[in-house]
Parts: C-alpha cells; structure tokens; sequence
C-alpha cells in the first residue's frame, strides 16, 4: 500500500478543506401567503403547496 512520503502540515491540509462548506438554502414566496419557504416544500405557515391545501398547520 501507498503511503505519505513526507507529513502533511495543518495549514496545507486546512487550506484544501475551505471548499468544503455549507450552502445557504434558497427561499421562495409562498404563492398563497407570501411567506418564504423552501423551494418544493409545503408552507409551513399556511400548509399550500403548488395551489392546494396540503396539510393544516397548528397555531
């Protein structure tokens, strides 16, 4: 098997990792209400999705 000839530094090793990071979510209006949800989700505020009522939130 392969191995390292040579230990890789925390700085070289961190700096290839910056790529790794979480994207934000992108947020659409609800068609009914105007809230933002996420894209192709029910609303959790009044429960539509895609023009129909899906579910019936609590509150």
């Amino acid at each position: 098997m392969a191995h390292p000839k040579r230990k890789i530094s925390k700085s070289r090793r961190d700096k290839r990792r910056t790529h790794y990071k979480a994207s934000v979510p992108s947020l659409t209006t609800c068609s009914n209400c105007g809230e933002l949800k996420l894209s192709h989700r029910a609303c959790p505020n009044c429960g539509y999705y895609a023009g129909r009522s899906v579910f019936v939130p609590e509150g």
